[in-house]
């Protein structure tokens, strides 16, 4: 029980957090959401390690915090550094989605790759000539990395796992718009922060919804169980 306590003030915790910080990027308020941002994440991580998720859904989580924390500061070190930390947490989403069964309907899941393929395609076509020479190689290599993460998340079942890898897709390629000098929504960082957090929050809590007991029965397919 006292794990459950932990586990729910965590998520309530992330929530009020979120609020927080999606109201900072609304109002410019930059500082409030430079302190604000790196704490998201690891609230979610917190709450998937104490409902006995598995490593790699923690590892991801993990990745993603390291990458929050790295893309905060200028340069294009720290760029590709953090970069390179969400390319591993979607080597964590994408290895535990297939030992969760996401391929296994080969037929679904070529049809799943090739629409995401399309898509991954699509968007590289439109961010290419904007993109800062040095960054071409770099952006391509992991927006293709992310978007066979998100269509490991599809094939994996329709909800709320695929919502998830959507959300994750759709904000990256927001951000990779900004990247290439490309026109931005009115209050972008508010839409990018706020599909990436859904996108965190539907993988990490989506099947596992941090709201029932850990102990889930055998034949789950949430990629939350225990491995």
């Amino acid at each position: 029980m006292r794990r459950e306590r932990a586990a729910r003030a965590a998520l309530a915790a992330f929530a009020v957090v979120a609020v927080v910080h999606l109201a900072s990027q609304l109002a410019g308020f930059v500082v409030a959401g430079h302190l604000t941002k790196p704490v998201l994440v690891p609230l979610l991580a917190a709450c998937a390690a104490l409902r006995g998720g598995p490593r790699r859904l923690v590892g991801a989580l993990l990745c993603g915090w390291a990458g929050d924390v790295l893309l905060q500061l200028d340069g294009d070190v720290p760029f590709l550094a953090g970069m390179g930390a969400f390319a591993a947490g979607h080597v964590c989403y994408l290895t535990l989605f297939t030992a969760r069964g996401a391929f296994t309907d080969r037929r679904r899941a070529a049809l799943t790759a090739a629409g995401y393929a399309a898509v991954w395609l699509a968007v590289l076509v439109v961010v290419w000539p904007g993109l800062p020479s040095g960054l071409r190689l770099p952006v391509a290599a992991y927006s293709l990395l992310l978007t066979a993460m998100a269509a490991g998340a599809a094939a994996l079942g329709p909800w709320p796992t695929a919502v998830g890898g959507g959300l994750f897709l759709l904000s990256d390629t927001l951000l990779a718009t900004r990247l290439a000098g490309l026109p931005q929504l009115a209050a972008a960082d508010f839409w990018i922060m706020l599909t990436y957090l859904g996108a965190q929050f539907l993988l990490a809590t989506g099947r596992y919804r941090c709201t029932t007991p850990f102990v889930q029965p055998a034949r789950t397919t949430s990629v939350c169980a225990p491995p």
